[in-house]
């Protein structure tokens, strides 16, 4: 008897515990229907009162390519913002429920900052298999929009000292719309946390030393705007020039130098020589720029292959001056006209 009396009470338990940790679709439609009764999403959250605080922050899953030629970078991230709808607060303890996760076609039918990257160039929003969007509703009105992007910048480079450079690529975020009296944009996790790289992200030819970000307002159609910013620092690796670049041409050097150890009777040799390692020499360094743009200064490696260059031509030099001041020397006498006697 005692027995089979626990056993109604912990099954008791056990309804009521299941009853107040869930909540009833029914319910929860009801509660979104309630929260869309009298919704204008064409006004931003606080209209006609303080600016509405934007926050958001970068989850970088992978970088590249980086292209030096049209100096662009790409990257694929989760990009969330975050921000306060009181026109979408609820209680939580009628409710049952401090958050809940929406699809994304809730979207449609509330306010969203129209966020876009000043410098962005062809970027889009990963949908396989489905749109990479994530919405969550929180109890105080607070909104999580997270999107999977790939996002293309155009990127300035400086490469004076290219192979050994190192770039700073940004990325600027803001309002299309909105000015800073409207929408104003912060870090969701301050300027030091503002963009996090996955641990085992490599990139083939950079490191990324550094992800600086701030705040700033910019001018731009006539208003000021609240802007995010935020700098990508890389250093660039040298090993792939070093085998296909450095390396080759120290060789080339040192062959051209083979021809001081051939006889200077032996021209076609040596002719042959040097001017196997002149075109060598004008293959790499024209074959050094095809990735590069067509700056108007000269890069480390252009001066290095110049160098090399002009070592591989002086070798060339000294053979013809050698030639032309010995050859006098070692020529054969000419012959007697035929019929004429020798005194």
């Amino acid at each position: 008897m005692t027995s089979h009396w626990m056993t109604n009470v912990l099954l008791g338990l056990s309804l009521l515990s299941w009853r107040v940790g869930t909540v009833h679709p029914a319910n929860l439609t009801s509660l979104l229907n309630g929260l869309m009764w009298g919704y204008d999403r064409r006004l931003r959250p606080g209209f006609g009162g303080p600016p509405l605080v934007v926050k958001a922050d970068i989850e970088i899953r992978s970088m590249g390519p980086i292209s030096e030629r049209d100096m662009i970078y790409s990257m694929d991230c989760y990009f969330r913002q975050v921000w306060q709808d009181v026109r979408l607060s609820f209680n939580k303890t009628v409710e049952q429920v401090s958050n809940v996760s929406l699809n994304v076609k809730m979207l449609e039918r509330i306010w969203h900052p129209d966020t876009i990257f000043i410098n962005g160039g062809h970027s889009y929003v990963h949908t396989i298999t489905s749109p990479n969007k994530f919405f969550r509703l929180s109890y105080d009105g607070s909104i999580l929009y997270s999107q999977r992007l790939t996002i293309k910048a155009s990127c300035p480079m400086h490469l004076e000292k290219f192979p050994m450079d190192t770039q700073k690529c940004p990325l600027y975020i803001a309002s299309f719309g909105y000015n800073n009296n409207d929408v104003i944009y912060e870090w969701r996790f301050g300027n030091r946390k503002a963009v996090v790289a996955s641990r085992d992200m490599t990139l083939s030819q950079f490191d990324l030393t550094g992800t600086p970000a701030a705040n700033a307002t910019a001018v731009f159609k006539g208003t000021c705007h609240s802007v995010l910013t935020v700098f990508f620092d890389f250093r660039r690796h040298t090993g792939y020039f070093l085998i296909q670049m450095y390396v080759p041409c120290c060789l080339l050097v040192v062959l051209s130098w083979v021809s001081f150890w051939i006889n200077r009777e032996a021209t076609s040799d040596r002719i042959a020589l040097g001017s196997m390692t002149m075109l060598t020499m004008t293959y790499l360094a024209l074959d050094s720029r095809d990735d590069l743009p067509r700056v108007t200064y000269s890069t480390a490696l252009d001066i290095y292959v110049l160098m090399c260059f002009f070592f591989v031509f002086a070798t060339i030099v000294q053979f013809a001056a050698v030639h032309h001041y010995t050859k006098y020397g070692t020529a054969e006498p000419a012959e007697q006209p035929f019929g004429m006697d020798d005194d």
